[in-house]
């Protein structure tokens, strides 16, 4: 069972996955904006990344 927190984030070029930790998050949105520097999976690159919202049923 994985006991960390994941965080499902969308990166600049559209890629969709989920992250184990989502740099400084602890900040808040509005103080820094909402999305961080991270390292995409899909194409390898460091992306400008924000969190996806959940669907609503």
């Amino acid at each position: 069972m994985d006991l960390m927190e994941r965080t499902v984030v969308r990166c600049a070029e559209g890629h969709v996955f989920a992250t184990a930790s989502f740099p400084m998050q602890q900040l808040g949105a509005d103080r820094i904006g909402p999305g961080r520097l991270i390292r995409c999976p899909r194409c390898a690159r460091l992306r400008h990344a924000v969190p996806v919202e959940p669907v609503k049923r």
